[in-house]
């Protein structure tokens, strides 16, 4: 008899005691937060405010305002967000002096964010930083650089970036540079020039992390094979689910495996729907034809075009796909090598369900149901990313008898 009793009570428990996929997440979220790779609000602060900070309160947005950079302090409590990379991303086009100028006034604008917002934000260089943040309830602050135009072909200016706070560096934007190529751009240099190995180099020996977001599959290939450390991607997708350049091949994926490092995956819809890739080249075809048909009158063209549009309209990226990326990273690369890098406040149009930093938990619950487990999701979370500072950090600890690269570009 007390068999069958024991029987029918486990019968009875185990589905009420199975978590469903909300409370996974839920849980999840709640052992390890979100640590985004990519938010661009410093440049929304920057293009909105003109880095004027009386005249707006993250905590108190306008619609209007948030529908720019997607983030604002109650989303990002709404969100579970723990850490944040904010962007400091300049124009890849700038002049060297004027691209090092404005991306020092960018790391400006983050600290000045941070210190506004005290009981919110706290700034972190380490990964043990990141984490006192995180259980202080504070926002862990942290400061990417995006696109290796941002030192003006300078190592010094490298090391002082570091010294600034600055944590990774994105090897290239949309423009090749000097030293390597971009995936959006002619090629000049098979991948990395000498002074980008120099640089590849110079980043390990600080302790800075290498974000091959943006750059071409040749250069990333140069980064695995010069690199002592993991690398990131700070928002990039599967190039298998997307043929798009800026997306990631699953050679490229199998050797961020066998590296240690972290793909985060982005909700930049361009790079997440083939639904939107195919409707851009449709409209580029159309764009061309319009501009045929219109020789010599704009205004025709341009309407030609927009009633085009209107019978064709744009396709919606949605929270299934990106979660697809998700799914096939961890098939090629695994569980160890997904994180997080919305891109939120640099992207023009956003995924359906991922409108915001205050939709993570969304993402993390479809995971969920998925199959994924709360380990899973932890790691997905954050804890890739921290094991990959850590990473990054110990390299740069078994090099400080390494002196400064003294490398020049054109060496």
């Amino acid at each position: 008899m007390r068999h069958i009793g024991l029987l029918l009570c486990l019968m009875v428990a185990s589905p009420s005691s199975a978590a469903t996929p909300e409370q996974t997440a839920r849980a999840a979220l709640s052992a390890m937060p979100i640590i985004d790779g990519h938010n661009d609000t410093p440049e929304q602060i920057r293009e909105l405010f003109k880095n004027d900070f009386s005249k707006f309160d993250l905590n108190t947005l306008s619609p209007e305002i948030v529908a720019k950079t997607h983030t604002s302090i109650p989303k990002l409590r709404e969100g579970r967000v723990g850490g944040q990379f904010w962007s400091v991303w300049i124009d890849p086009a700038l002049p060297k002096h004027e691209a090092v100028t404005q991306t020092l006034e960018q790391i400006d604008t983050v600290e000045r964010m941070v210190a506004r917002y005290p009981e919110t934000f706290a700034s972190a260089r380490t990964a043990a930083e990141i984490e006192a943040a995180i259980k202080r309830g504070r926002i862990a602050s942290l400061i990417g650089m995006e696109g290796g135009h941002s030192i003006g072909n300078s190592l010094g200016i490298l090391r002082q970036m570091y010294r600034a706070g600055a944590r990774y560096m994105t090897i290239t934007h949309f423009l090749t540079n000097d030293w390597a190529d971009s995936a959006t751009d002619a090629p000049r240099h098979d991948g990395l020039a000498p002074f980008g190995v120099a640089v590849v180099k110079e980043m390990n020996r600080l302790g800075m992390m290498i974000d091959i977001s943006h750059v071409a599959q040749s250069t990333m290939d140069d980064v695995f094979n010069e690199s002592r450390a993991p690398v990131i991607l700070s928002h990039s997708n599967a190039q298998a689910l997307l043929d798009h350049p800026r997306n990631m091949s699953d050679a490229m994926l199998i050797r961020l495996g066998r590296n240690g490092g972290v793909i985060m995956i982005t909700f930049v819809p361009d790079y997440t729907s083939p639904a939107i890739r195919a409707w851009e080249n449709s409209r580029a075809a159309q764009g061309a034809a319009m501009k045929t048909q219109h020789i010599g009158n704009p205004k025709a063209e341009a309407a030609a075009l927009e009633n085009w549009i209107k019978a064709n309209p744009r396709p919606r990226a949605t929270l299934s796909q990106v979660a697809d990326h998700i799914d096939h990273v961890r098939d090629i690369a695994g569980i160890d090598h997904i994180g997080i890098g919305g891109d939120f406040g640099g992207i023009s149009s956003v995924v359906e369900g991922l409108q915001d930093v205050s939709t993570y938990p969304a993402l993390f619950t479809e995971l969920a149901r998925r199959g994924y487990t709360q380990e899973d999701l932890e790691k997905i979370a954050g804890r890739n990313i921290l094991r990959v500072m850590k990473g990054v950090e110990a390299v740069a600890a078994g090099m400080k008898a390494v002196p400064p690269s003294d490398a020049v570009i054109g060496m």
